[in-house]
């Protein structure tokens, strides 16, 4: 089957906008809306939600980029957001509310998407370091990955105009950094299914591109090929070091860097001497790499997940040789690190020690030959989730990728301009805590280690008789997976469960605040848990490799293996227990539903993949063969075939499925909803029970404003409310 076509009777329904492809799509999403979100208390659910997520006593989420910090605020008033930012002096005194006469407005995206009559919404900006006085803002039609750029002045708060020269970039899947005023790094595929696009839809091109010159004509510096995933590129202001890199697959990348003071536009560039499964980073003066597996350096191997640094001039004076490294992170068994922030004085490590977060950091040496010294962290809670939000580091290709979120008139303000102050200190950094029932709280991190919390969200559930436990269970092969039960108040026996996952691309289960999980199940006493299952990055570059390609069904093994032990054990019963997951996790559904649908009373899926057949032809679909193989392949009669849901749908005369919700967005840019829709499609045509809801807005997350996230949210838990029964059918 590898080189034959399969049939597919509807592959119609992939033509995204086509007449007769939204006419089925509306025709379903006004029936599932219709019965899932009418009712007392559908609707009460979704007030409920709505309230939740337009609360204004909530923290605002900051980057610290100077003397600011920058959020993006969305509340009932400002549905797209107000992109804002507040003095530095300000936040650490406390966290500002919502009506601090501190705040600055720079840019109201509603207005602006109501001026222009495009449903604009935020993606990020990227400010220019260390002056902070321009801004390239990320606008995307309805939360797609594509995004416009266009150029802010931070000084006199407005857009940059055309006849000033402005930064403006049309519609596309790209990536910016400032190198001076005048000049941007630009990685873009200005001429979509071109040549300077991969076959993944990215740039394949990187391009110096100077202000008031055509994009398109910018000197190329860089160049991947036409089956690599993409190129990237980064540009160090303080150094004035340049770093490139192409990206063969979605797990591999061939770095090459420019001595400072080179000119990129016409000096070959020199590689990084590390293997292609090596993570590369730059700050500064150091160099820091993150092996996927063993690498040696200078006679010693230092195992995957480690985390060693060296320093820049070592590798500029011996370019093809690394010098011996310091080793800040070496992994366990039970731990690894999930992420790394530079600041302009220290470094911090996010590690998970079994899923729980603590913070690990190090001074930054003043000189090549300096001593990396441990740094005291002190005052943080235990069994929560940590995440470094930001600290005021100098360098960085995604400045503020998603400014605002929390773990969720273009015209300039008439108010006069605030004054910001003092920046921060070199090594202060502000972190959000939270736990499954503890709500977030935005903290800061300061120069001696000590921590001072800054505001806390309220509580928006009634957790008092919330238990929340940690189990393992053992897996086909017998490998032990973590999962996370969290158990809303009632008495003992089977409840109404809920079991979530992922399992791939070293994405992180840790449970943590879900205010909107709290506040719709478990606090009516359902039972929702979180499983660790390989493919993830629980337990560090390992762990996801167990489960990638031909090892995939490991991750679905893992998955069955946590379902099967919450009935054993009494937490829920087959007919009681729900499974949801999107994306990767959408895919993991789509087994469960084909292979394992004994298993289970219902299934939500959002925004997956299923048809791994063709995922590599539609829209980023190519750039994870490296995750999940080459469909054009022997890989599909070695292993796609054998699991691929969409070509698994048996009749219902045949075998019983458990009822399914499927939903997607029509703007999903990422993964196509035509997996979605053809699934529906087909196992309508099998006689089975689906329900499906297609977003016209939002992208990959699905919903574009709070209004979209409250109906998403209510659809899914209204789904499994009315489709697990409450208590076990009666016995005799």
């Amino acid at each position: 089957m590898t080189g034959t076509t399969i049939f597919d009777p509807f592959l119609h329904l992939e033509a995204v906008d086509s007449p007769e492809a939204l006419g089925w799509v509306r025709e379903r999403s006004d029936r599932t809306v219709a019965d899932l979100a009418t009712g007392d208390h559908a609707e009460a659910a979704h007030s409920r939600a709505l309230e939740i997520l337009d609360a204004t006593d909530r923290i605002a989420w900051p980057v610290l980029r100077g003397r600011y910090a920058y959020t993006l605020w969305k509340d009932g008033d400002h549905p797209r957001g107000l992109w804002r930012r507040v003095p530095w002096t300000v936040l650490a005194d406390g966290a500002p509310g919502v009506d601090h006469p501190a705040w600055e407005t720079l840019v109201d995206v509603g207005a602006l998407a109501d001026e222009e009559g495009v449903n604009w919404v935020y993606s990020g900006t990227v400010v220019r370091r260390p002056v902070d006085d321009r801004a390239l803002l990320r606008l995307s039609r309805g939360g797609a990955d594509a995004v416009e750029v266009r150029e802010f002045d931070l000084t006199e708060r407005r857009f940059v105009t055309a006849g000033e020269g402005a930064f403006h970039l049309p519609e596309a899947k790209c990536s910016v950094s400032w190198v001076d005023r005048d000049t941007v790094l630009l990685t873009a595929p200005l001429d979509p299914g071109g040549s300077d696009a991969t076959d993944s839809g990215y740039a394949r091109v990187v391009r110096l591109w100077r202000r008031g010159t055509d994009p398109a004509q910018a000197p190329v510096i860089f160049e991947g090929r036409t089956d690599d995933v993409a190129v990237g590129a980064s540009h160090d202001p303080v150094t004035g070091r340049f770093l490139a890199s192409r990206a063969p697959d979605f797990h591999t990348s061939q770095e090459v860097f420019w001595t400072p003071g080179t000119d990129p536009a016409s000096t070959t560039p020199l590689a990084v001497p590390v293997p292609e499964d090596c993570d590369v980073t730059s700050c500064g003066d150091w160099l820091m790499l993150r092996p996927r597996t063993d690498l040696e350096i200078a006679g010693r191997s230092h195992p995957g997940g480690s985390v060693l640094v060296v320093p820049w001039a070592a590798v500029d004076a011996e370019p093809g040789r690394l010098p011996e490294p310091v080793v800040l992170f070496s992994p366990t068994p039970s731990t690894t690190v999930e992420d790394v922030t530079w600041g302009r004085g220290r470094i911090l490590l996010t590690v998970l020690d079994d899923t729980e977060s603590r913070i690990d950091a190090f001074s930054l040496p003043d000189t090549a030959d300096g001593e990396w010294s441990p740094l005291p962290v002190e005052g943080l809670p235990e069994h929560v989730s940590v995440d470094v939000l930001s600290c005021d580091r100098l360098s960085g290709m995604d400045d503020d990728p998603v400014s605002g979120a929390a773990p969720s008139s273009t015209a300039p303000s008439s108010a006069a301009p605030t004054q910001a102050g003092e920046r921060p200190h070199p090594d202060d950094a502000v972190l959000a805590v939270s736990g499954p029932v503890v709500p977030p709280s935005l903290v800061l991190l300061r120069a001696d280690g000590s921590t001072t919390t800054l505001g806390s969200t309220p509580h928006r559930f009634d957790s008092s008789g919330i238990e929340v436990t940690r189990h393992t269970t053992v897996s086909d092969d017998g490998t032990e997976v973590p999962y996370t039960v969290m158990r809303g108040p009632g008495p003992a026996g089977p409840r109404p469960t809920i079991l979530y996952g992922y399992g791939g691309f070293e994405v992180s289960m840790r449970p943590a605040y879900a205010a909107l999980r709290g506040a719709l199940w478990l606090e009516e006493g359902g039972v929702y848990v979180v499983a660790g299952i390989r493919g993830g990055g629980e337990y560090g570059p390992s762990w996801h490799r167990a489960a990638v390609r031909e090892k995939r069904p490991r991750a679905f093994e893992d998955f069955a293996s946590v379902a099967r032990a919450l009935v054993e054990e009494g937490v829920t019963t087959r007919d009681q227990l729900g499974a949801t997951g999107g994306s990767n996790g959408g895919l993991l559904m789509g087994v469960m539903l084909t292979r394992y649908p004994e298993l289970f009373g219902a299934l939500a899926i959002a925004v997956p993949l299923l048809d791994m057949k063709r995922y590599h032809l539609l829209l980023a679909g190519a750039s994870w063969m490296a995750e999940y193989g080459d469909p054009d392949t022997a890989d599909w009669d070695d292993f796609l075939g054998a699991y691929s849901p969409y070509q698994h749908i048996r009749p219902a005369s045949e075998v019983r499925y458990p009822p399914v919700l499927m939903t997607t967005s029509t703007r999903d840019d990422r993964v196509h909803p035509g997996h979605a829709r053809k699934m529906t499609a087909a196992l309508e045509d099998a006689g089975h029970e689906v329900q499906y809801y297609e977003n016209i807005e939002g992208g990959h997350a699905g919903a574009a404003d709070n209004s979209q996230e409250a109906r998403k949210a209510v659809l899914t838990y209204e789904f499994f409310r009315r489709r697990l029964p409450r208590r076990r059918p009666h016995q005799g």
